[in-house]
């Protein structure tokens, strides 16, 4: 029998998502020191190696560095290892209180997806296709629940697989392994910004042309449609700066 099923022994806290929950959400800003180790010992009950341990996993995520005789630190932004998949995971559950990890990830999609929509247009197949039009059927489906909920997924979830399609239709290898990884992260703007029915269907509108464009091959058309979606996003978050230097489509 697991520690975690035997009744009434409490199962080890995890040090390491504590102390990522306080770095993504901004509570130890980079330049910071997180609290010594025998100080978290105490903290958490637990010893010296399990302390070191949990440490050292954030250390490889590119979050903490150790300096010897000073402690352990948060590390810059641009350091910290965002497509490995733990702390891209980290990121969607920990990092929505904190606006400029949105921006980056926002300023990234701005920057990839138009493109990604246009190759999508050039080579997505009959299987592609149906991929996202699964997904965006998901979505108007949940939004006529009032939980938005439609077989047992969010409408959040079916928003995410959508760009996932778009990506995967690409059929650019690395494109889609992006995606993946990303995932998380784009599910945290995506969670964020979808909050209100008015909304909501203007953004399904914005998904649709995409769809459209996509599947009746019209390259430029798709990676205008996909920017409209992202000026929906970054309204939506609050966030400005969208560049407009592809064709504009009418919303």
């Amino acid at each position: 029998m697991s520690q975690a099923a035997i009744p009434g022994r409490a199962s080890r806290p995890d040090i390491a998502e504590h102390l990522a929950e306080a770095i993504f959400s901004g509570r130890y800003a980079p330049g910071d020191f997180v609290p010594k180790e025998l100080d978290l010992c105490e903290q958490f009950g637990v010893s010296r190696s399990t302390v070191r341990s949990a440490l050292q996993t954030l250390v490889a995520a590119g979050l903490l560095t150790r300096i010897s005789g000073q402690g352990t630190r948060v590390r810059e932004l641009p350091e910290w290892h965002l497509l490995d998949p733990q702390v891209s995971i980290w990121m969607a559950r920990f990092a929505q209180p904190n606006p400029r990890i949105q921006r980056e990830i926002f300023a990234f999609r701005v920057a990839v997806e138009p493109f990604v929509a246009r190759l999508a247009a050039e080579n997505a197949t009959a299987a592609d296709l149906l991929e996202i039009e699964t997904a965006f059927e998901g979505m108007i489906r949940a939004l006529e629940q009032d939980d938005l909920r439609w077989q047992g997924r969010s409408h959040d979830d079916y928003d995410v697989d959508f760009h996932e399609a778009v990506f995967a239709a690409s059929h650019n290898l690395v494109w889609a392994q992006i995606s993946h990884v990303l995932k998380p992260a784009i599910a945290l703007l995506v969670e964020k910004s979808n909050h209100s029915a008015h909304e909501l269907n203007d953004s399904m509108e914005r998904h649709r042309r995409v769809m459209e464009a996509i599947r009746l091959r019209q390259p430029e058309q798709a990676a205008a449609a996909a920017l409209a979606v992202l000026d929906r996003t970054g309204r939506d978050l609050g966030l400005e700066g969208l560049p407009r230097t592809l064709p504009s489509i009418e919303v």
